[in-house]
């Protein structure tokens, strides 16, 4: 059984992907709305030209879909959400999903309230098979325990084509709040935390004046402890957008995992591991993307086996208050 859904709000390119893997898996897109006309907008009509653009929010709201996409400016995501929620429809939601506690307070409510599934899209394990097989490796011992995870995430600023919102701190949300999100769901997943002590946070504008360009976290739990660096330094030269890693730690080997490139070979998506037997790198590229699936099983069957409501609602708290305490003390 699979369901149909709406594209709300196009203003990032991860509602590509979004879109994308829904279709593969079955899904049918009703139709999208966004705000006049963003700059991710013609890539999204040439990407799937069949899809109908409806006219108001409330139209496509009231279309009939059981699911909302939604990759609008950041500080406007959880307003729609929640208008997403009040209408009947589970909401997967780029991240951030949502950029103060309030946004995500209002935001648990509504959970609470409609019974409704919001499950934020961590793209950076969501999208990369080379987290599906981490998972295998990791759930059969592969490593032992883990007991650390130091997380990458830098991005290329592509300062020119990017919109007005991404330079204001109140919209975007903060360079913690929005890419360091990724590698803290990645710590409590392969932790098996389910909270974390934030013990340093920081960002600053190294090159950047007008734009947070360099964070990072140090965290830990009852599990593990975790390192986090995010940035907008991806040299022009690099063939793709940024040199996305993560290193899990184990009592027994660990696992690295390079997502988007591994220069010197084609292709994406590998993972090295070395333990007591092994010491090899795999080419992950046909691992799976199972979390798509999962909700489509999620939003049918009512179940958490894509993400747990709690996870989620986890990784973004734990986002919210490092922006917070980096801002307090700023470098």
């Amino acid at each position: 059984m699979s369901i149909d859904f709406v594209a709300i709000g196009l203003d990032h390119r991860h509602i590509y992907g979004m879109t994308e893997n829904m279709l593969k898996c079955g899904a049918r897109c009703l139709g999208y709305w966004t705000d006049g006309t963003p700059e991710t907008l013609a890539g999204y009509v040439k990407r799937f030209p069949d899809i109908q653009r409806f006219e108001s929010l409330q139209d496509t709201l009231d279309v009939g879909a059981s699911l909302a996409l939604i990759s609008a400016i950041p500080a406007d995501r959880s307003e729609l959400a929640i208008r997403a929620m009040q209408h009947g429809l589970d909401v997967m939601i780029d991240k951030p999903g949502c950029t103060t506690l309030d946004q995500l307070q209002a935001i648990k409510d509504e959970v609470a309230q409609t019974g409704r599934i919001w499950s934020v899209n961590f793209s950076e394990r969501f999208e990369t098979p080379c987290s599906t097989l981490a998972d295998e490796f990791v759930r059969d011992g592969a490593i032992g325990q883990v007991v650390q995870t130091v997380g990458l995430g830098p991005h290329r600023l592509n300062r020119a084509t990017r919109p007005g919102w991404f330079f204001e701190r109140e919209k975007f949300g903060g360079i913690l709040t929005d890419i360091a999100s990724h590698q803290i769901d990645q710590f409590l997943h392969y932790t098996g935390s389910d909270d974390a002590q934030i013990l340093h946070a920081l960002v600053a504008g190294h090159a950047n004046p007008d734009l947070q360009d360099f964070g990072e976290i140090t965290l830990r739990s009852d599990q593990g402890h975790g390192y986090i660096r995010v940035d907008w330094f991806t040299p022009d030269a690099l063939p793709t957008w940024g040199d996305g890693r993560l290193t899990i730690l184990g009592t027994e080997g660990y696992i690295e995992l390079r997502k988007y490139v591994d220069v010197g070979q084609s292709g994406t998506d590998y993972v090295i591991l070395a333990n007591g037997d092994r010491c090899e790198k795999i080419d992950a590229s046909d691992a799976g993307l199972p979390y798509f699936p999962r909700l489509i099983d999620d939003i049918t069957n009512r179940t958490e086996t894509a993400m747990s409501q709690a996870h989620c609602f986890k990784v973004m708290e734990l986002a919210l208050k490092a922006q917070a305490l980096a801002e307090s003390d700023p470098a």
